[in-house]
Formats: structure tokens, sequence, C-alpha cells
């Protein structure tokens, strides 16, 4: 369970959610047979995040929610910050914005006070892609989230963390003109990578790049 549970996480961030489905379903029958309640609510929580990851939010919000039920339930609270984040995009999707900022609150707080703080990057990052789906979308309160998210990144010198948050700073800059600041951005980091450049993150970044060279 601790195998499939990693494999699905893995596949998670590489990108390939076929693969993340595929070990998650295997990890919740697992659990199921031998009644671990906490590696079957990880699994749920982990199908609830590829399904927000594909933009199918209607279903993510009740299968996040439901697995984090059951994750709290055993007394863990290890990895929640992120479900919450993902959580939070979900609602805002579905337009539900009250419900995400909640969830960004929740993530934060809990970084606070567990000092759990391997993805506080990436909650600051969603938080500011959640800002730019209001209705008038606030480009200075997406910037402020996304400038936290690259100042942790590198802190933490997680540098797969920082890709995400220059990628998305460099759409924000891209979208209100400033092309050639998005590109000296994301160009070195990007460049930092010498592997994983079959990963979705990786792919996007290169295109994103060209785009901005074109």
């Amino acid at each position: 369970m601790y195998a499939l549970n990693m494999a699905t996480v893995t596949t998670i961030f590489c990108g390939d959610y076929v693969a993340a489905e595929k070990h998650s379903d295997e990890l919740i029958a697992l659990g199921h047979e031998r009644a671990t309640p906490i590696w079957n609510a990880l699994g749920v929580m982990h199908q609830g995040l590829v399904l927000s990851l594909m933009g199918k939010a209607s279903r993510a919000v009740p299968t996040i929610t439901s697995g984090l039920d059951g994750f709290r339930s055993t007394g863990a609270t290890q990895f929640a910050p992120l479900y919450l984040s993902y959580l939070a995009k979900a609602h805002a999707e579905l337009g539900q914005f009250d419900e995400a900022w909640r969830c960004v609150g929740d993530a934060t707080n809990q970084i606070k006070s567990t000092k759990e703080t391997w993805h506080d990057a990436e909650v600051h990052r969603v938080a500011g892609e959640i800002a730019l789906m209001l209705p008038e979308a606030d480009t200075t309160k997406a910037e402020v989230y996304f400038g936290r998210a690259l100042t942790v990144a590198r802190q933490q010198q997680a540098k797969s963390w920082e890709l995400r948050a220059a990628m998305s700073l460099a759409r924000l800059w891209r979208d209100q003109g400033k092309v050639q600041q998005a590109r000296e951005l994301l160009a070195p980091v990007y460049g930092w990578f010498t592997e994983g450049f079959d990963t979705r993150d990786l792919k996007e970044a290169k295109a994103l790049l060209e785009e901005l060279e074109a």
C-alpha cells in the first residue's frame, strides 16, 4: 500500500493521470481488503486530485471531500494542505469562490500549525490561479500569490514547484504584454532541468517558452 501510494503521487506529479488513476484504484481496493482506513482515504484523495487536474470539478469536489473526511477521521494530517488547495481549485471552477477561499485558508493554517511546508509553494500558486478565475480577475492578487510561490520554492530549492510558479506568473505577464519579462523569468528555471522532458510540466514549459520566443 505504501508503494502504491508513492507510485500514485509520482505519476500525478509527472502528469500521467491514467497511471495515477490505476494506482489509486489498486490502493483503494487493497485498503478495503486489509481494512486500513488511512490508505483507503489516501487513495480516494488521490482520485479526487486527479479529477481536479483533469478539469472534472463536479466530481473532484465530493471525491476529495470524502477522502479528506476519511483521512482526518484517523487523526492524520500529512498531505492535507495539497489536497485542500486542489479542492479549492475545483470549487472555483464551479463558481463556488467562498468555498474555494475557505479551503485555501484551511490549507495555509494547517501548514502553519503542522510545519509541513513541502507543498507551501503550490498552495500559493493555486491560490493565484483562483484569483484569476474570479468573475473579475484579480491580477494584482494573483501576482502576489505567484510571487510568494516563487519565493518559497526558491528558498526550499524546490525546482519543480518553482517551474510551476514561474509558468503561472509568465502566463500572467504574457497576457499583460510583458513578454520579455515572462521569458526572462521562465527560461533559466526551465534551463536548470536535465531530464524529465517527457513529463507534463516540462512539456508545457517548453511550449510556453516557444510561444514567448516567437
